[in-house]
Formats: structure tokens, sequence, C-alpha cells
């Protein structure tokens, strides 16, 4: 990736949502720096941070039907078998599931990581533990939403972590969403869970990064033609 390439992931148009968050911050800075100096210039720094924070970078996604795409930024904390949340409706049996850990650095805009039909969300009340840990996908705030593909149901959870605290959900029930599209935001440190079908298998190891929109994380079925692209 050109240096170009990667200042303009970063230098990212501010999402909506944090338009009140920077302010805020930006109007302290101003308060700090009227009491002492040194204050207003690390209250600067947390404005800088916050912005960055809500950034909004558009993404190429890969469109091809059998690729399941990453829906958040960050490492893979877990790929592997897991026992879905009930509210998902998917069963009791373990499905394979990939973890994605988002940090106080990460761009936390949420994609679909399929095209489909939103078939349900459920708002789930919780603690606010590291998301890091895999019982954060059971104790945690959760918002769970169930995308129905050709390839089968998939489960997409937003978990709120131990200093997040408040999951924003952009989509409704019944709504047709397309491949990287975004569904929701998470502020300040949290975690994103996708269940996938039977007969999808995982590609990424643990440990690797993840760009939401952009990285395969999962596959449906075997080799097929080169994916086509789009920019969202």
């Amino acid at each position: 990736m050109s240096v170009a390439d990667t200042l303009r992931r970063q230098l990212a148009p501010i999402h909506p949502e944090g338009y009140l968050f920077v302010f805020g911050f930006a109007v302290a800075t101003l308060i700090l720096w009227w009491i002492w100096s040194p204050l207003g210039w690390i209250g600067l720094i947390a404005t800088l941070w916050c912005a960055y924070f809500f950034r909004d970078p558009a993404r190429v996604t890969p469109v091809r039907p059998d690729l399941v795409i990453a829906p958040a930024d960050g490492v893979i904390s877990f790929a592997g078998f897991a026992a879905p949340p009930p509210e998902l409706g998917l069963g009791m049996a373990p499905l394979q599931r990939v973890s994605i850990f988002m940090s106080i650095f990460d761009c936390h805009v949420n994609r679909s990581p399929v095209e489909g039909r939103v078939a349900h969300i459920v708002y789930h009340p919780g603690l606010f533990l590291n998301a890091g840990q895999d019982k954060a996908s059971e104790d945690n705030e959760r918002n769970s939403i169930v995308i129905e593909s050709p390839a089968g149901p998939f489960g997409l959870v937003q978990i709120a972590g131990l200093v997040a605290r408040r999951i924003v959900c952009f989509t409704h029930e019944g709504a047709h969403l397309s491949a990287g599209e975004r569904v929701g935001l998470i502020r300040f440190g949290s975690r994103v869970d996708v269940y996938l079908p039977p007969g999808a298998h995982i590609v990424v190891g643990l440990d690797s990064r993840a760009i939401a929109g952009e990285t395969v994380i999962a596959q449906i079925a075997g080799e097929v033609a080169a994916p086509p692209f789009q920019r969202s």
C-alpha cells in the first residue's frame, strides 16, 4: 500500500455519529486552555483522537457471493466453533464464529459481511466486560442481527466492551444489505462476532488484522472466478 493510500485511509471523513463527541472534546479543550495551556494541549490531542476514532473511510468490497467479508476493523481474536447467542435463533449447536476485536484506535463503523435481508434484530442488555474475553459473547451488552442469504443465515453480533457504552445500529428488519454496507457503530472499544452457516470455512487466522468491508474472513464454496468489487 502506498503512502498516499495510507493517508487517505487515516484522514477519512468523520461519521455523523461522532460530530457531537468531537464538538464536546473541542469545547473542553478551549476551557482547559483557558485554565492552563498544558491542559489545553492534552485536550487538543484528545480531540484529534476523537475525530480519528469516528473516521468513516470508503472501502472497496469484493462482491462475489461465496465470500464473507470482515464486518469490522481490528484483530481476529477468535476463529473456531462456538454456540451462538439464543436470541439469534440459529439453534444450540456450535457454529463457526469469527470474532474481531476493535481497539480504541480502530475504525468502529461496522459493515455487513454478506449480501442478504435483515431477518431480525435483537438488542440484549448486559455487562461491559473486556470485549477480548470469550465470555463477553454471553455476558456483555450486544446487538444481534440475523442476515438471510442464499448460503443460509448469518449472525452478526455487535458487542460492547470495557469502555464502550453505546451500540448504534443503522439498519432495520426487512432491509436488504449489500456486502460491505454500513450497518452500525460501537463507541469506544468493542468486538463484532460473525456466525457462519454450515458449509462455510474460515480463511483467516488468529491475531491477523482485518479491514471492514475488504478482508475476506470466510468462503462458502470452492474456488471460482476472481471477484468484482464495489466501493462503499
